[in-house]
C-alpha cells in the first residue's frame, strides 16, 4: 500500500467493499460445503479459510483499530484464520487448514455478515485516511484470495478421482494454428519502472527507479500448448543441460514429464488438459497459451528455444503503455484461449497467464515495508522467489496494472502460470 492519500468518498468506498465482497460471494455459489473443505497441496488452502482470512482482516487492521465498541465475532478467530502475521498472533499450521471441520461453514458465512455489518456502521461514520488505506488494502488482498480460491479449488476437483468440473459449458473453441510469433524490438538505457500513479499499490511495487536495459526482443504473445508440446516431445523433460541444478533435482524427485494437469492417455497417446469446466482435449487447446509450468519448466524451454525470459523491467516497459484488459477473472472462460493475429504491438500481456520473468523477488532499490504488522504482507518473502507478471483468467480486472509484481517459488506450478519469450 503506499502512502498516498485516498481520495475516494465513504459511499464509493462501501459500494467496493460490498463488490469485492459479492464477487467471493458469487464465485463460491456452484461449490458445496464439502468443497470449500479441501486442502489438496501444500501451497491451497481450504476455500472456507479463504472466507474467513479476508473477513479475519477487515476485522483485524480496520474494526478493532477504528470502530469504537467494536464487538468480535469470536475471541478464538483472531489466531485461528490469521495466516503469517506474527506481530497479530500465532496461527495454525497452514497444512492443518483442512482440519478446520468446526467453526461450520454457516458460522464462516454468519462471520463474514457480523464484519459487514461493523463496516457498514463505519461507513455511516466516516473513515480517517489510516482506515480508508487499510481498507483499500484489504479490498486488494480479498481479490487476490479470490484468485487463489479459483486456483485452489481446480487442484482440488483434479485430485479428486471423479475429476469434477467447476462450471459446466464448453472452453471457447481455440483456432487450430496459433498466431504467428513476432519480435517487437526495444532500445536500451536507463528507463523507469514502478509504480507512479496516485491510486493503491502494493508496497513492493515502489519506491519508482531507473533500470538499465539493454537493447532487447519480446515474443508477440506467451509460448502456446503446441509450442510447449514440441519441447516435450524432443525430450525437454530428459534432457539435465536444458535445466538449472535444482530444477533437475525436482523434475527427477517429482517425476514431472509435463506441465501439471495435462494427462496421456495409455492407449491413444493422445494429451488431455484438465480445466475449471472439466478435461479438454490438447487439440483444441494447442493455440492457446501453455499454463501450470514452474519457472524452472519456463526457463528450461526458454533454453531449448535458445532464447531467455524477460527480465521485470524488460516485461513493464512492454506493457506500461497498454490499457489493462485480456481474458480476466470477469470474462468468464477460466483457461487461457488463443492470441488474436495482430503484427502491430505485444498481445497478450495482461490475462490469461502469470508470466515468469527471470527476475529474483526482492525489494526495489529504497524499498520499505508498511510500520507495523501490516508491514509483513510482502517484504518478509523477499528471498528464494520468481517474479511474475501480467495476471491470469482468473485475476479480477480491477486488480492487475503493469507495476503489479506476483512471486512464487520456482516449483510452483497450481497458479495460471506460463511464459513469453526475450532475446538480446
Amino acid at each position: 500500500m503506499t502512502p498516498a492519500t485516498v481520495t475516494a468518498t465513504s459511499a464509493d468506498l462501501a459500494q467496493q467493499f460490498c463488490s469485492v465482497r459479492q464477487q467471493t460471494k458469487t464465485f463460491c455459489e456452484p461449490l458445496n460445503p464439502e468443497d470449500l473443505m479441501v486442502q489438496s497441496c501444500a501451497e491451497a488452502s481450504p476455500g472456507k479459510w479463504h472466507l474467513a482470512h479476508t473477513t479475519w482482516f477487515f476485522e483485524t487492521f480496520i474494526l478493532r483499530e477504528f470502530l469504537p465498541g467494536y464487538r468480535e465475532f469470536h475471541p478464538d478467530f483472531v489466531w485461528l484464520f490469521n495466516s503469517y502475521y506474527n506481530s497479530v498472533s500465532d496461527q495454525p499450521e497452514k497444512k492443518l487448514r483442512a482440519s478446520f471441520s468446526r467453526p461450520p461453514l454457516d458460522a464462516i458465512f454468519a462471520y463474514r455478515e457480523h464484519v459487514e455489518s461493523a463496516m457498514e456502521t463505519l461507513f455511516e461514520r466516516g473513515l480517517y485516511e489510516e482506515a480508508q488505506q487499510r481498507l483499500v488494502l484489504g479490498l486488494n488482498h480479498e481479490q487476490q484470495h479470490l484468485e487463489l480460491l479459483a486456483t485452489d479449488i481446480k487442484h482440488a476437483f483434479w485430485t479428486n478421482p471423479l475429476r469434477p468440473a467447476y462450471r459446466t459449458g464448453r472452453l471457447t473453441p481455440s483456432p487450430k494454428d496459433a498466431a504467428p510469433l513476432h519480435w517487437f524490438p526495444y532500445p536500451g538505457g536507463l528507463r523507469e519502472i514502478g509504480y507512479s500513479e496516485s491510486g493503491f499499490s502494493f508496497d513492493n511495487e515502489t519506491p519508482r527507479h531507473q533500470e538499465f536495459l539493454v537493447p532487447f526482443e519480446i515474443a508477440s504473445r506467451p509460448v502456446t500448448c503446441a509450442e510447449y508440446l514440441r519441447f516435450i516431445e524432443d525430450g525437454g523433460y530428459r534432457r539435465p543441460e536444458l535445466w538449472l541444478s535444482e530444477g533437475w533435482e525436482t523434475v527427477r524427485a517429482q517425476g514431472w514429464q509435463a506441465p501439471l494437469y495435462w494427462h496421456r492417455d495409455h492407449d491413444s497417446r493422445d494429451w488431455s488438459i484438465f480445466t475449471l469446466r472439466g478435461h479438454a482435449s490438447l487439440t483444441d487447446l494447442e493455440a492457446a497459451p501453455v499454463c501450470h509450468v514452474s519457472y524452472f519448466e519456463a526457463d528450461a524451454f526458454a533454453r531449448w528455444s535458445g532464447k531467455r525470459l524477460p527480465t521485470e523491467a524488460e516485461w513493464e516497459v512492454v506493457a506500461a503503455d497498454r490499457p489493462v484488459n485480456g481474458n480476466l477473472l470477469e470474462n468468464g472462460e477460466l483457461h487461457p484461449v488463443a492470441a488474436l493475429p495482430s503484427s502491430s504491438e505485444p498481445q497478450q500481456m495482461f490475462g490469461d497467464v502469470w508470466e515468469w520473468t527471470r527476475s529474483p523477488y526482492i525489494g526495489y532499490p529504497g524499498y520499505n515495508p508498511l510500520p507495523g504488522a501490516l508491514g509483513e504482507y510482502n517484504g518478509k518473502f523477499m528471498c528464494n522467489q520468481m517474479v511474475l507478471r501480467g495476471g491470469s483468467t482468473v485475476t479480477p480486472a480491477s486488480h492487475i496494472r503493469a507495476s503489479y509484481r506476483n512471486f512464487f517459488s520456482p516449483a510452483t506450478r497450481w497458479q495460471f502460470s506460463g511464459l513469453r519469450l526475450a532475446n538480446g
